[in-house]
């Protein structure tokens, strides 16, 4: 044993010695640094190379195979102290000559040799060489058709895409979806074309065809442009050629010409190689001649043309993938202060009631009023503050009516009128700066629906208000408890992102037969749209990834599947519209993602019908997720929600309607692109009916408040049974640890610190490996109840007959949601405690583990009496010393996930 260690190993006898109650917590901390760091299956944060001199390969570890030169050998997993292998392939006895020592859990690592040397290019090569095949079906690596074998393959060509075939996976943006390859044919323009009819270009690859749209110029054109691309996957392919023909017109014109080109022949492109350049080809069998621009080669999914492709029977645009972006949305907060000269003050005759006059704003199809106010005051003064919800660009102004009421039951009548463009507001970042006041006229309307004797009492008039755009606030379009996205409107006040999040849709299973899938993803203000696949049989593969800026983890990732329908040729004949049905849903909260791993799941898909059972199980959705985070610790003590919306914070009954009315403007905007994103769609992944009356919700909160409140009542009953002698043994160490902690009162508060930080040690072998799922028995929707069921997909308000039916029922519903609501938060605060030590969010739990042990410290060292002083005095502070925004603490506790994830 070396100096070094013998006196280590005496100051470690010695610390001991002088201080033994540190053995213990010495003994639980021992295996904390030596824990796994990386789970079964999944994928290394790191490659690590090792190499030493000539004699030894160069080592990457990495998932999947363990591969060691030539031929590859997968190595079973199993329990291996270390693991060292020279160039040869045959083990190292000597272990300390090692030049790699690999410590091997039940993980499986792939051992990737080094690329050959010019010493070693003599060495004869021991696999023979694999007989090269009369015709390929799709071209080898870099388009040549005897490209050279790389080292360490065991195949005599590249194969389609340098060395796929072999399960080789190729360095691109897409590293978290399987690789798939698709034949590319671009048709730009022809020239020299009979000038007969509206030419059109057919791609044929065996049975799979694509025609491109009429042509961009004028109908009788001898130089027509087309400007599309179509893909052909190679699952679905295996034709040897592919044949683009000129059609002189889609009505059953003749063939102009064509032209064919070998598929193996096709150049291969990877990105991020420039685009490929057309060229002109001469058409043959051409009447009358001509030529056609074009260029055909073969790439992934990771192409930039893949997006705009047309792929051989997809149904056309509406099927294709699509990037959207929520549109900026503003709360427009307009204060109603007084108005003058509506009503005279003398010299009129007064109708036989008081006159009742009241402000209204409205911005599209949402109307707020001002409480009324007696026409006989002058000035009439309503100071009423009205918040809506607005979307740039402002398309449509904001109006200010003022009505009057000459009776009670009477009919509302416009006195006058005054529009409102939103861009002459001001936009305001800082909440605490006032913003000034303006005076407007008003426009006379509505005189020939007043009596003669009353028209004369109302005049135009003005009115005074204080309106402005707030980008302090955040618009939640969606449920703060499934929030994607917390940052204020105005993007100078927003942080750097933190992180990446990388999501590869990869595909389905055990869906319908008959169902044309699509996802829909939503994170931020980024949606995404997979393409839609056809015939898949229950089984769609999209393989397509995307990636979203995180700007907080404590958010929610949303993706849902829907059958398309409604947008395919022949979804919708006349006036039956047929919806986008709803296929389930997958939410994921970042939080509980570990950092630089990638998270390979296959998702439930759950969704409630009408009809049947109520609840179906439309198969699984394959996902890959991956988290990169900077360090993240001072984010749990911040706010969730910028500064305004707690020193300026709405109501209850604000915030929900707020809430509607954004999801009604991203539904509206989103509805106008191409291809549209249905209401239906929106609705369903932002939650829309998240605080709707639901009989089957209510069971579900009331369990979950039941089974957290069961934990104290196990504890109540082992302390009945200590008290009762049921446990002897038990009995007897509670009166030790009563006897010790009263002798010793300092080893109150470290013994339940340590306590809880083992406890969270202790719990770290059994965290959770990955999100959560969507749970049907925590949703209480395997034994929903079909009357039950009807109830909650009914509308609000009801469409059931009977008036008095109606009141009562809506009533109810009302009533019932806030109760719902209110029980659901407390059993979401109850489930964030227990998630402080469950490693449900890693980062949280090693936050609160360390502070609960440094905790332990701090109480030890300071006496109890200071500690006592010090918590009474700071509890009993002076207003002027504590502070309108939350304390860190409760920040912290309000980014702790919850069960609330998993409910549908």
């Amino acid at each position: 044993m070396s100096s070094v260690s013998t006196v280590s190993s005496v100051l470690f006898l010695v610390t001991l010695t002088c201080f033994p109650e540190l053995i213990l917590p010495t003994l639980f901390l021992w295996n904390y640094p030596r824990r796994p760091r990386w789970t079964r299956g999944s994928r290394a944060p790191s490659r690590f190379t090792a190499t030493r001199n000539s004699t030894h390969a160069s080592w990457s570890l990495n998932t999947a195979v363990m591969k060691v030169s030539r031929p590859s050998v997968p190595v079973a997993p199993c329990h291996l102290a270390f693991l060292a292998l020279p160039v040869t392939g045959k083990p190292t006895a000597d272990l300390a000559q090692a030049p790699l020592l690999v410590m091997a859990y039940p993980y499986v690592f792939r051992a990737q040799a080094p690329p050959v040397r010019p010493e070693d290019r003599n060495v004869k090569d021991p696999m023979p060489p694999v007989p090269q095949q009369a015709r390929e079906q799709w071209p080898a690596g870099g388009g040549s058709r005897s490209s050279p074998r790389p080292h360490g393959t065991g195949t005599g060509t590249a194969g389609w895409f340098g060395g796929l075939g072999s399960g080789e996976r190729v360095a691109s943006a897409y590293d978290l979806v399987e690789t798939m390859h698709y034949l590319y044919v671009r048709v730009v323009k022809a020239r020299g074309l009979p000038k007969s009819g509206s030419p059109y270009v057919e791609v044929r690859v065996g049975s799979h065809r694509g025609a491109t749209r009429p042509s961009e110029k004028e109908v009788e054109t001898s130089s027509p442009e087309w400007n599309q691309v179509f893909a052909f996957s190679k699952d679905r392919v295996h034709a040897a050629t592919v044949e683009v023909l000129v059609v002189a017109d889609k009505g059953g014109g003749c063939v102009v010409g064509s032209v064919a080109f070998d598929v193996a022949e096709a150049p291969v492109r990877v990105p991020p190689d420039s685009p490929l350049a057309p060229q002109w080809y001469r058409l043959g069998n051409a009447n009358g001649g001509g030529e056609v621009m074009l260029s055909v080669w073969v790439g992934t999914q990771a192409d930039e043309a893949f997006a705009e492709a047309c792929h051989g029977g997809d149904g056309g645009p509406s099927a294709r993938s699509k990037v959207y972006v929520t549109p900026k949305l503003w709360y427009l907060r307009i204060r109603v202060l007084e108005a003058q000269d509506v009503v005279p003050a003398h010299g009129v005759k007064g109708p036989p009631h008081p006159t009742q006059v009241f402000a209204k704003v409205q911005v599209g199809g949402v109307a707020l009023r001002t409480r009324p106010c007696s026409a006989t005051r002058i000035p009439m003064t309503w100071n009423e503050e009205l918040v809506l919800a607005v979307a740039e660009p402002f398309d449509e102004p904001a109006v200010l009516i003022v009505e009057a009421r000459a009776h009670p039951a009477g009919k509302d009548e416009i006195v006058g009128r005054v529009v409102l463009p939103l861009a002459i507001f001001e936009k305001r970042l800082d909440h605490r700066r006032p913003v000034p006041s303006q005076w407007f006229s008003l426009e006379p309307l509505g005189r020939s629906a007043l009596t003669p004797d009353h028209a004369a009492m109302f005049a135009a008039g003005r009115v005074h208000l204080r309106a402005c755009l707030e980008g302090g606030y955040h618009v939640t379009d969606e449920p703060v408890m499934y929030a994607s996205d917390t940052r204020p409107t105005a993007r100078q006040l927003w942080a750097p992102a933190v992180g990446v999040l990388e999501v590869g849709v990869l595909g389905a299973q055990d869906l319908p037969p008959a169902t044309n899938a699509y996802c829909v993803a939503k994170y931020g203000h980024k949606w995404v749209r997979t393409r839609t696949v056809l015939d898949s049989c229950g089984s769609p593969r999209w393989n397509e990834q995307y990636t979203w800026e995180v700007y907080d983890p404590c958010t929610v990732l949303t993706i849902a599947v829907f059958d398309n329908n409604c947008h395919l040729p022949g979804g919708s004949t006349g006036n039956n519209v047929i919806r986008e049905q709803r296929m389930g849903k997958v939410r994921i909260r970042l939080s509980t993602l570990e950092t630089d791993r990638v998270h390979a799941d296959a998702c439930p898909l759950l969704a409630l019908h009408p009809s049947g059972s109520g609840l179906r199980r439309n198969g699984e959705l394959r996902l890959a997720v991956r988290l990169s985070l900077a360090s993240v610790a001072h984010l749990y003590a911040q706010p969730l929600l910028p500064m305004a919306h707690y020193l300026q914070p709405f109501t209850v009954a604000q915030l929900d309607a707020l809430r509607r009315q954004a999801m009604a403007l991203v539904a509206a905007r989103l509805g106008r692109a191409e291809p549209p994103l249905g209401r239906e769609v929106v609705e369903y992944v932002l939650d829309a009916d998240a605080h709707a009356w639901s009989i089957r919700r209510s069971k579900a909160h009331i369990l979950r408040a039941t089974a957290l409140l069961s934990a104290a009542a196990r504890t109540a009953r082992w302390l009945a049974d200590v008290c009762r002698w049921k446990r002897p043994v038990t009995t007897v160490l509670a009166h030790v640890l009563l006897v010790t902690l009263t002798c010793f009162p300092d080893l109150i508060l470290p013994t339940a610190f340590l306590y809880l930080a083992l406890t969270g040690l202790c719990n770290y072998r059994r965290r959770p490996r990955g999100p959560a799922h969507m749970d049907a028995r925590l949703s209480c929707a395997e034994t929903i109840h079909s009357d039950e069921l009807d109830e909650e997909l009914d509308t609000f308000p009801t469409s059931r007959p009977g008036a008095v039916v109606r009141v009562r029922y809506d009533r109810l519903r009302s009533v019932a949601g806030r109760v719902q609501a209110v029980v659901g938060d407390v059993a979401t605060q109850g489930e964030r405690v227990r998630a402080l030590l469950a490693w449900r969010d890693p980062r949280a739990t090693a936050l609160f583990t360390g502070f609960c042990l440094l905790a332990a410290v701090g109480s030890y060292v300071t006496p109890p009496r200071v500690a006592a002083l010090v918590g009474g005095l700071y509890l009993l502070r002076h207003p002027r010393f504590r502070s309108s925004m939350p304390s860190a603490a409760g920040n912290f506790f309000k980014r702790l996930p919850s069960k609330a994830d998993t409910m549908l």
